[in-house]
Formats: structure tokens, sequence, C-alpha cells
């Protein structure tokens, strides 16, 4: 791969790192940008970048069905990010995975299909209160067409869930649980083992929301054991418009195909339609290709650089991080969870967050501010929404010591 850094074999070497991702020596309001909305998108290395641009200048062609050599070379690198996507889960088949546009997708298609062939009136689906609205309203939809009703894992005053309160909610009417893995707003990394070997002790399957916890963990899938796991690759600094539905053999068989159109049929006649095999059943018309070669692209990029390590330098920095925030008087976390990965929200006195992230952005800081699509969570803690500050590998203590002096900064302002 070009453009990565030489990382050390004991730590990262951050400061090399960031001259693999262009954006971070951007200016912002004349001050050098201090990225902390990773939860939201994370920055793409000059690697994925290139990668992307490559496609489009050198082999740019449909996919699939085309004799001619750029189809071929274009088929063989769509075909090649599918089998590194596979790897990096430890997928059991490269055609469990499926390309989507993002995460929303992914839930989407399941809730669809869940609900045209498994839900109907007295059945019931399982969330939590942390979801994100991509995992709210697809199975509200799912639910209101089939007459189920929609039952909610509560949360403690920490942000973590009960999980008392979801052993009562499982009973015979559930027919799939659907949870985040690690929560967008508050860092919440959830017991999905628990969450998944209690559903499968009654049989029922599991979907994980990994938009927040795929950059920030290693998975294995078959260990894991998820029947649905979905993710976006511009969370794991991938491009835009691209995402993955993993899903057992097992369980992609037994679902209808969410949308009709080219690449998803074997065969069509005006009386019957025979559909593909998986993993096209699924991906009908031309997909996002160069987005899914960037995603492998990206994956490579870690890959390279270490999990591990990125783990390890993200947990010491998130701790760093929390211990200056504490001391700034005034800030009270939202969420504040034994287990956390990636993001912390807060607020400050009795300041808008919306304020708050005004003056944080003239002095070059990027933060989150607002419900992060998180409304009923919101509304759990009787809040309008929060500052957040989401981490990855490429920050520094500094992007936190900038942070804090940030915020009483603009303290002093709004008081």
């Amino acid at each position: 791969m070009e453009h990565i850094a030489n990382i050390e074999t004991a730590a990262l070497d951050v400061k090399q790192i960031r001259k693999d991702f262009p954006i971070l020596q951007e200016l912002v309001h004349g001050k050098p940008l201090v990225y902390l909305d990773n939860g939201a998108t994370t920055q793409k290395p000059l690697s994925v970048i290139e990668t992307e641009a490559r496609y489009y200048e050198e082999y740019n062609s449909n996919v699939h069905r085309g004799v001619h050599h750029l189809s071929q070379v274009a088929t063989n690198a769509y075909e090649k990010a599918r089998e590194i996507v596979a790897g990096f889960i430890n997928a059991a088949q490269t055609h469990e995975i499926i390309f989507t546009k993002g995460t929303t997708d992914g839930i989407n298609l399941v809730a669809n299909t869940m609900g045209r062939r498994f839900l109907k009136a007295g059945d019931s689906v399982i969330i939590s209160a942390m979801e994100h609205h991509s995992n709210i309203v697809p199975w509200q939809i799912a639910c209101e067409e089939s007459g189920a009703t929609l039952k909610v894992i509560p949360i403690n005053e920490r942000g973590e869930l009960r999980m008392d309160a979801y052993e009562e909610l499982l009973d015979d009417t559930v027919k799939i649980v659907a949870v985040t893995y690690v929560s967008n707003t508050m860092g919440t990394i959830n017991p999905v083992e628990d969450i998944i070997a209690l559903a499968h002790a009654r049989k029922i399957p599991v979907l994980l929301d990994a938009a927040q916890a795929i950059q920030h963990m290693s998975i294995d899938v078959q260990a894991l054991q998820p029947d649905f796991l979905v993710f976006s690759g511009h969370k794991i600094y991938g491009p835009t418009g691209i995402g993955v539905l993993y899903g057992t053999t097992e369980w992609l068989e037994k679902l209808p195909p969410y949308q009709g159109g080219g690449d998803m049929i074997k065969t069509v006649t005006f009386s019957k339609t025979t559909y593909n095999e998986l993993p096209y059943k699924f991906e009908a018309g031309t997909p996002n290709i160069a987005g899914a070669i960037g995603l492998g692209a990206a994956i490579q990029y870690l890959q390279q650089v270490g999990l591990d390590k990125i783990q390890q330098w993200e947990e010491q920095l998130l701790a760093y991080a929390l211990e200056q925030l504490r001391q700034i008087d005034g800030l009270r976390f939202i969420g504040n969870a034994a287990h956390r990965s990636g993001a912390i929200s807060f607020l400050v006195h009795d300041i808008h967050p919306f304020d708050l992230g005004e003056l944080l952005d003239q002095q070059g800081i990027a933060v989150r501010t607002g419900h992060h699509c998180c409304e009923p969570l919101m509304d759990e803690f009787k809040i309008p929404g929060t500052v957040r500050a989401s981490l990855t590998f490429y920050n520094t203590k500094e992007d936190i010591d900038k942070l804090v002096a940030g915020i009483k900064r603009a303290v002093s302002m709004l008081r």
C-alpha cells in the first residue's frame, strides 16, 4: 500500500499517521483543524482517495456480465473488496457480505424483508433506548405494516442497558433483536455477547448495528455469532455511500429480495422471475463500485496500521479526554458507562450545545451538536441535545488540550 505511515512496533506514530490524511493539514478560520467529529464521519487517508480516483481514471466500467477488459478488471477489484471485508470481520463465506449504501440501508433491508416474510400481528421486535434513528424508524415501519409491537430495552442513569429488563422482554413473541454495539451518542459499549446468547437461547435472531464499533475494535462474526451485522464505509475511513450488511447464509437465504432490478436476477419472463444467488440477490442495479473498492483500501490501511495498536491508543486518548474534561467547571457528561469507546457527550452549565459548538468552530475545533439522531435518548435525559466530541486514532492529546481550552474560552464569552 502507498502512503502508509511507518508504524513503530511498540505504539502508533500518530504524528506520522496524520500525514496520511490530507484534510488534517487544513486551516479552519485561520487555525489548524482539530477534527473531533469522527462519530459523524471519519477522514480519508490518501491511499483511499487515490484508490478511488484510480478506478475512475484507469478502469471505470460496470461490473459483472461484461466480457471486455475494463469490465473484468473492475469486477475483479469489486469482488476483491468483498473478500477484504469478509476477511476483516472473519465471515465464513464471502457471499455473506452484501454491499449497501450504508448502515441505514442495511437495517432497512433487514427490517423490510423480515417484516414482509416473518412479522405478523402479535409478534414483537426488540430494540434499545439508545438506538440511532436508523435502528428505530425502519422497525417502526415494519411493525406498523405487520401489526407487530416494538419493545425497548431501557437504560440506567449511566447510559447502560438494563440487562434484567432485556431478559424480561425476551418471550415467544419476539422475532428479532436489533441493537447497537456502541452508542453513537454516549460511547457505551453494550454487552453484545450476552445479548446474542440470551436471544439465541430462544432461537431469536440478532442484528448488530456496528457503525460505531467497526472502526474501534476487532470484530469476529464467527466468534460473536450475530445473525446480521451492519456498518458504513465512511465511519471506517472509507468513502460515503458504501456500507456492508453481513448476514449468515441461513438467514440471507430465508429473506426475500429487498429491491428488484438488474444483477439480482437469474432469469426474467413476464410470468416469472428467478432470483440470483447470494450475494447478488440483494444487490439490485449498478452498485457503488468505486465506493466498494475504496472501502477495501480503507480496511487494508487499517490492517497495516494494526487495529490492536489503534484500540490501545484510542483507549489512552479517551481516558485522557475524560480526565481533562472532568476538570471544567459546570461540565456534566451525558452517559458515563463503565465500558465505552469513541464518543463523549456533555453539556456545560446551561449553555445551549449549538452556541458552544459555534464558538468552538471559530477556534478551528469541529464537534457535533444536537440530538445526534437519538431524540428518544435525549428525551430520556430530558435535554435538547449535547456537544459530542468523538475520537479516533489520528487524534492527539494536543487536540484534547485545544478542546478543553476552547470550551473554557467559549464559556467565558457565553456566561
